[in-house]
C-alpha cells in the first residue's frame, strides 16, 4: 500500500483551507485543527508534530522535559552526496528539534506518565544514537519515577549513516525496556504512520499495550523491499493498523479523538487503591450444599446454555468504570473467543480474560460458540503475564462448550496452550478469582480456571465432558445426554459439594436469563467479596495456597 506521507497540502491560494491528500476533500483550517488533524471526510490521520502531539494526549500545564543527554553527532564521519554532519544540521534547522524524539513527562487523566515520541520529519524519523539515548532515559526516568512509559512511534527504521552505532540502540532500548518488565512497570506504545525496520523490531513491539492509530503502517521490512523480495505484488491494506489488528500483533486501533481516554483507563493500573478497599459490599455466595436447591441436571444443561445469560462483555459493561481490550497472541493470531483485558472494578485495576459466545446466531458464528483456538488461550497467556507483571488481581468467566477440536487447532498446538494457561495461572503472584458463568466444558474452561476462588453460577454447568459427548462414548447414543448429566453430576450444588467450586453465586428466579443486569451485579458483588479478602495477602502465599487448593483433589481427607 502507498500513499502520501503528508496527507493534508496547503493550497497557495486559500490560506484558510486544506485539501485531504486522501480523498481530495477541502477542509476549514480551524475545523481540521480542532480535530487535530484528522480529516472529517475519510479519517485519514496527518502526522503531528511533537507539540501537537504532547498536548493532544497530556493533561494541559503538565508537560515538562526530560533530559535526553549528550551523544555523539557523526561517528563515522559519513558522507554520501551530502554530509550527514550537513543533513543534520538542515533537520535541526527545519524541524527546531535536536533530534528525532523528546521525551517528557506529564499526566493523562491526572496520572503521571513520561513519554518519549518520535517526531518523522527529522530525517525520516529514523534511530541513531541520539533516539536510541532518548527512549533508554525516557524508560530510566519512568523506573525513578515508578509510572508508566508511552512510546510514540514514527520511523522509517535505523540510520544507516551512524552504521553499527545505530544497530546498537535495537539493544540498548530493548534492555531498557526489560528493566521496566522486572520493576513491573506499564509500557504502552501508540504505532502511527509509520513505524518500520529497527525502531518495530525493539522497543515499539516489546511494551505490554501496542495501540495503533487507524491506517498506520509498521512491519520489519518496507512493503517496496517485501515486493522485490517475493517478486508479487502485494495485497491492499498490508502493514495498516488494521492488518495488524486481525493478524494479532497490536492491541487496538483507536482514532486520535479516542486515545487520552484510553490511556487514561491503561495509566491507572499503576495508581494507588485503597487500604479498605471493597468494605462496603456484602457476599451473596452461597459456601454450604444445603443453601442450594436441588435441580434436575436436565434443567441446569438447558440454563447453563441459554443465549440470554450474561456474556464476559456483558458483565464487563455492567461492572467497571473503564475497559480497554486487548487483542492478538502476538505471533500473528487473534482469537474472538476469547476477550480480556484491563478493567477498573470499583477503582482497582485488574485483568479480566474470559470466554465470548453471543446472544445469536451471527455472533455464535464469529465467536466460533465461545470455542478457543490456541491464539485464544495465547491471548490469555499474555494476559495473565500481564496481571502477574503489574501484580494486579486476574478474574477470569468461563463459558464454554470446550476448546476447539478442529484441524487448524491441532497444527497450532491446542493442547500445549491450554497447558500452558493452567502452568501460568498456578503460578501468578496476583490474586485470582475464577467464575464458571455458563458453561465449564472440560480443559477448555479450566484453561482459565486455576483460581485461588472458583466460583460457580447457581445455572451454571462443570463438567470433564459435555452430556452428548459422554453419552456418545459410554452409552453409544447421544440419547443418552440427560442420564449422562446426571451421572457426571454437572450442577452448581455437586460441585461444591464435590469441593469442586469453593461457592455458588445465586441468581435471579428463573435464571441469569431473565433479569441478565441483576445475575451481573450478583457476581460483581461476588468477585468484590473475594478479592477483598486475596488482596490480603502476599505473592508466595497466593501461590502456595492455590497450588495446595488443586494438589488435594482426588485424595483421603
Amino acid at each position: 500500500m502507498t500513499r502520501p506521507v503528508e496527507v493534508v497540502d496547503e493550497l497557495a491560494s486559500e490560506q484558510d483551507w486544506l485539501c485531504c491528500a486522501g480523498c481530495r476533500v477541502l477542509i476549514y483550517r480551524k475545523r481540521f485543527d480542532r480535530l487535530a488533524g484528522v480529516c472529517p471526510e475519510c479519517g485519514q490521520h496527518t502526522q503531528l508534530v511533537l507539540t501537537q502531539r504532547f498536548e493532544q494526549l497530556l493533561d494541559s500545564g503538565s508537560i515538562t522535559a526530560v533530559d535526553t543527554g549528550q551523544t555523539i553527532d557523526d561517528p563515522l564521519r559519513f558522507s554520501d552526496r551530502i554530509a550527514y554532519r550537513n543533513r543534520l544540521t538542515d533537520a535541526r534547522h527545519a524541524t527546531a528539534l535536536s533530534a528525532a524524539v523528546e521525551v517528557v513527562s506529564g499526566t493523562i487523566g491526572g496520572y503521571p506518565v513520561v513519554v518519549a515520541a518520535m517526531d518523522f520529519r527529522f530525517l525520516g524519523g529514523s534511530m541513531g544514537a541520539a533516539e536510541g539515548e532518548a527512549v533508554t532515559r525516557a524508560a530510566e526516568a519512568a523506573l525513578r519515577k515508578r509510572v508508566p512509559l508511552l512510546l510514540v512511534t514514527a520511523s522509517g527504521g535505523a540510520r544507516m549513516q551512524e552504521g553499527a552505532i545505530s544497530l546498537m540502540q535495537m539493544a540498548k532500548t530493548s534492555n531498557a525496556m526489560a528493566a521496566l518488565d522486572e520493576a513491573g512497570l506499564l509500557t504502552i506504545t501508540l504505532v502511527t504512520d509509520p513505524t518500520y525496520g529497527g525502531v518495530a523490531a525493539s522497543f515499539a513491539t516489546l511494551s505490554d499495550v501496542i495501540l495503533a492509530e487507524p491506517g498506520a503502517r509498521m512491519g520489519f521490512a518496507g512493503p517496496r523491499v517485501i515486493e522485490q523480495t517475493i517478486r508479487r505484488k502485494l495485497p491492499d491494506g498490508f502493514q495498516t493498523a488494521e492488518f495488524l489488528l486481525r493478524h494479532g500483533l497490536v492491541d487496538d486501533v483507536r482514532p486520535r479523538a479516542e486515545l487520552a481516554s484510553v490511556l487514561g483507563v491503561l495509566a491507572t493500573a499503576s495508581a494507588p487503591v485503597p487500604r479498605r478497599w471493597g468494605e462496603a459490599e456484602t457476599d451473596p455466595t452461597r459456601y454450604h450444599p444445603d443453601q442450594l436447591a436441588m435441580k434436575s441436571s436436565a434443567d441446569v444443561v438447558r440454563l447453563a446454555r441459554d443465549l440470554d445469560r450474561p456474556t464476559t462483555l456483558d458483565h464487563l459493561v455492567n461492572w467497571v468504570e473503564g475497559f480497554v481490550e486487548l487483542h492478538g497472541d502476538r505471533t500473528g493470531f487473534d482469537c474472538p473467543a476469547v476477550v480480556g483485558g484491563i478493567a477498573i472494578l470499583d477503582g482497582l485495576p485488574v485483568v479480566v480474560i474470559g470466554h465470548q459466545k453471543g446472544h445469536d446466531t451471527a455472533e455464535l458464528v464469529r465467536r466460533n460458540f465461545g470455542m478457543a483456538s490456541p491464539a485464544g488461550y495465547r491471548k490469555a497467556a499474555r494476559l495473565m503475564r500481564l496481571a502477574a507483571k503489574l501484580r494486579v488481581p486476574l478474574v477470569t468467566l468461563l463459558d464454554t462448550p470446550g476448546a476447539y477440536p478442529g484441524l487448524d487447532a491441532e497444527e497450532h498446538g491446542q493442547s500445549s496452550a491450554v497447558a500452558e494457561c493452567m502452568r501460568i495461572m498456578g503460578g501468578l503472584p496476583s490474586p485470582v478469582v475464577s467464575v464458571i458463568t455458563g458453561e465449564g466444558g472440560s480443559g477448555g474452561a479450566l484453561a482459565l480456571g486455576v483460581a485461588n476462588r472458583v466460583l460457580m453460577c447457581e445455572n451454571a454447568m462443570y463438567s470433564v465432558i459435555s452430556p452428548e459427548g459422554c453419552a456418545a462414548i459410554l452409552w453409544k447414543t447421544s440419547e443418552a445426554a440427560t442420564a449422562a448429566a446426571e451421572a457426571l453430576r454437572v450442577d452448581a450444588r455437586s460441585s461444591l459439594e464435590l469441593g469442586i467450586v469453593d461457592g455458588v453465586v445465586p441468581e435471579p428466579n428463573s435464571g441469569a436469563h431473565a433479569d441478565p443486569a441483576e445475575a451481573s451485579e450478583l457476581v460483581r458483588r461476588a468477585v468484590v467479596c473475594a478479592l477483598r479478602e486475596l488482596r490480603t495477602q502476599d505473592g508466595q502465599e497466593l501461590v502456595a495456597e492455590r497450588r495446595q487448593r488443586f494438589r488435594r483433589f482426588g485424595t483421603e481427607p
